[in-house]
């Protein structure tokens, strides 16, 4: 995944606290999906305006204890793509 890709929640998928599941989810049309919090950090911060390279950058200096996310990210927002919560296009 390259770092300039700029990653967004689809059409009718986001992701919100869910006061049953205790948890946050991911909603989409067929169901959804329950979150940790690994994904969830993540996940707040696909906001459609900035890149993968800031979203590391933003995860790396909150967790300065785990030694660099990078890959983390990168695997994790591969597989949001492959469950089609997100889409990455290229920046403009």
């Amino acid at each position: 995944m390259k770092d300039n890709l700029i990653p967004a929640f689809r059409r009718g998928y986001r992701m919100q606290w869910e006061p049953a599941q205790d948890s946050h989810v991911v909603l989409y049309p067929e169901g959804m999906a329950k979150l940790n919090e690994t994904a969830t950090a993540i996940l707040e911060l696909v906001t459609g305006k900035q890149d993968v390279a800031a979203i590391i950058t933003i995860l790396n200096n909150r967790f300065p204890e785990a030694g660099g996310v990078d890959d983390d990210v990168k695997e994790f927002l591969q597989s949001a793509i492959e469950q089609k919560w997100i889409q990455c296009r290229e920046p403009e």
